[in-house]
């Protein structure tokens, strides 16, 4: 496939990329900190509002800790394993759990019979039609933007990952990585505390992660959650076309591009997940064609909040009043 020999020219690691995104997202990230625990006493609103930008570095921290698990932030497994780790103190994602099921999902992403890990659930219009009223509900509930990004995403993050439960494998294949990390939390934020103030920690790092986990949410949303994506059975299901067109160019301006790490050019980290992320513009900037496939601008974005179902016989997602939901 032409895009797939494009695509494999800007896989592998840059140590020196890589080292230069980690000082520019940790520099301006201490600053905000620092700042938000200086006006959480007095100013709690100056608080809130370095929330935003803090928090949109965490995302960045996110995607940091995202390509060492593909393996192609470093050019070694060493350093992207302890970097990956490092950095889950941050995003408060267990590295090895959520690196097994995020494998899981790019294996199986666009696939009708192997929904479900690490994905945003997603019924079709026949299983809609087949839930009783109170199941309806549930999935009203579940899909509603405000509850799914606003209370939904992070809860899980913060709350649901604190467990070696409620994941798609058995307890005892994640508990380590779970209480792993754990452990590390609270020695980190326990020292922290110590010296900020148990009470001031909170009110500072709950805005960050809560804005981190939001807008995170949304970004793994519309990268696969748009009109035209793609799902198929087993019998049509192929990995390059469920990358291609079932992953989304989330065109966003520049600046929220770089808090992105890029991740919005999905299509192509689906098509080659070991193309890290400060090269990701690199690869789209050479294909017209990459440029113009699923491309979504910001504005657009929003309009797919309302798409809920997945209709088989027109090969599209719908919102619930097409099917007379």
């Amino acid at each position: 496939m032409k895009l797939a020999q494009h695509c494999a020219k800007f896989r592998g690691a840059d140590n020196r990329r890589a080292v230069l995104q980690l000082i520019t997202t940790i520099v301006p990230f201490a600053a905000i900190v620092t700042a938000m625990f200086m006006t959480v006493q007095n100013h709690y609103w100056a608080t809130l509002l370095l929330a935003i930008p803090g928090g949109l570095l965490v995302v960045r921290f996110f995607i940091i800790q995202h390509d060492c698990g593909h393996g192609s932030f470093f050019s070694t497994n060493a350093a992207n394993t302890w970097m990956g780790r490092a950095m889950s103190l941050l995003t408060m994602t267990p590295y090895g759990l959520w690196r097994r099921e995020h494998a899981q999902h790019h294996a199986t992403s666009g696939h009708l019979e192997k929904r479900g890990v690490g994905d945003i659930d997603t019924l079709t219009v026949d299983e809609w039609n087949a839930l009783s009223s109170l199941g309806k509900l549930r999935y009203r509930l579940y899909r509603n933007p405000i509850f799914l990004f606003g209370i939904g995403v992070p809860f899980y993050f913060m709350i649901i990952q604190r467990f070696p439960w409620f994941h798609p494998y058995p307890a005892r294949d994640t508990w380590k990585s779970v209480l792993g990390l754990n452990a590390g939390l609270a020695v980190m934020y326990g020292a922290l505390g110590y010296f900020t103030g148990y009470s001031n920690l909170f009110f500072v790092a709950w805005p960050l992660v809560h804005v981190a986990a939001a807008v995170g949410g949304w970004l793994f949303f519309i990268q696969h959650q748009f009109e035209e994506t793609v799902w198929d059975s087993s019998d049509d299901w192929t990995f390059q076309v469920a990358a291609l067109y079932g992953s989304s160019y989330y065109a966003l301006h520049p600046v929220l591009n770089w808090f992105t790490g890029s991740i919005g050019l999905h299509h192509i980290h689906h098509l080659n997940s070991m193309i890290p992320n400060y090269r990701l513009k690199d690869c789209i900037d050479g294909s017209p064609e990459l440029q113009k496939m699923n491309r979504i601008t910001l504005r657009e974005s929003f309009g797919c909040a309302k798409l809920k179902l997945w209709d088989p016989a027109n090969r599209k997602l719908v919102t619930f009043a097409e099917v007379g939901g």
